[in-house]
């Protein structure tokens, strides 16, 4: 399968990685935003072709597929450039930072009968996939999520320390993950959301910090807290706590209420969620079938972020 990759930066590398390790798919494109990092990339990666137009890349010969690590504002626009153009497409999360770009990006996807994803890859992390697994046989019923996503980003940077040309978003991306998260382990959509935030960064231009609150029909409750002011420990942590257990997920790890460790790395063919999650798009492109996190399934998601957003105070 011939593929599109769109973004050369932190994600979009992780991407290529994880691609490399896909039997049958081959990247003939890589469509970036400046020309040295995107040419430096196509190079590492042998990438034949790169340019700056994601319309030249799409038209390469024989393309099926785009894959988008672009900046966020653009997540929405692309991903319609894609089916439009007749290419299945998985776009990053957020898939928009607003509901009514992502309402109009799931309308266009039902329309064009192409496969259309979003990266949620808290579905596919083995940690997650374990709770989702014993929640699905009813072995757990969860009670409450405690979320913390924690950074440290008071200047403008990715995730490998370089400056960013677009500035993130605690509600808009970080938050996406577990709204949807929590939305995917209940089986329910979101029936309750608030939210408060902190002071608005005087050059960043957002909200550093941010606190949630979420409940689902069944009376599961979620608690979120986000912070780019954190310094240390980073990441996000996730404490299920169940009527069966407490389980505590740190990225690909995940341990008991007692910090015993639980083995996850027979729950699937790999550790890496990036992988996982696009070896599911081009399952779900070669079976003719709706991916786990296409985007119609999680645009309630979405919905729910757009409550929290006029919630803020």
């Amino acid at each position: 399968m011939k593929v599109v990759m769109a973004g050369q930066g932190a994600f979009g590398i992780k991407h290529l990685e994880a691609m490399a390790n896909i039997p049958g798919i081959e990247v003939v494109s890589l469509a970036g935003g400046s020309e040295d990092s995107t040419r430096a990339v196509a190079e590492r990666f042998k990438i034949p072709h790169w340019t700056l137009d994601l319309k030249e890349a799409l038209a390469q010969p024989g393309v099926e597929a785009a894959i988008l690590a672009t900046p966020t504002q653009m997540h929405a626009a692309q991903a319609i450039q894609c089916l439009e153009a007749g290419k299945h497409v998985q776009v990053e999360i957020p898939m928009a930072d607003n509901l009514a770009d992502a309402e109009r990006l799931a309308e266009v996807a039902r329309k064009s009968g192409l496969v259309a994803m979003a990266g949620h890859t808290r579905r596919f992390n083995p940690s997650h996939q374990w709770i989702h697994k014993r929640i699905a046989s009813g072995e757990l019923k969860l009670q409450q999520m405690d979320v913390q996503t924690y950074f440290f980003r008071r200047k403008n940077l990715n995730a490998l320390g370089q400056p960013r040309s677009w500035t993130d978003h605690l509600l808009w991306h970080h938050a996406a993950h577990t709204v949807d998260l929590f939305s995917y382990q209940t089986g329910q959509e979101i029936s309750v959301a608030r939210g408060v935030q902190g002071p608005t960064h005087p050059e960043l231009g957002i909200a550093m910090d941010m606190s949630i609150q979420m409940k689902v029909p069944m009376g599961a409750i979620c608690t979120l807290s986000l912070s780019f002011n954190n310094d240390g420990p980073l990441g996000t942590f996730f404490r299920y706590i169940c009527d069966n257990g407490t389980y505590i997920a740190r990225y690909d790890d995940l341990v008991d209420g007692k910090e015993n460790p639980i083995d996850v790395s027979k729950v699937d063919v790999s550790m890496n969620g990036i992988e996982l999650q696009d070896r599911e798009f081009f399952a779900a492109i070669r079976e003719g079938r709706e991916p786990n996190g296409a985007v119609a399934q999680v645009l309630p998601a979405y919905r729910t972020l757009d409550v929290i957003e006029k919630s803020l105070l």
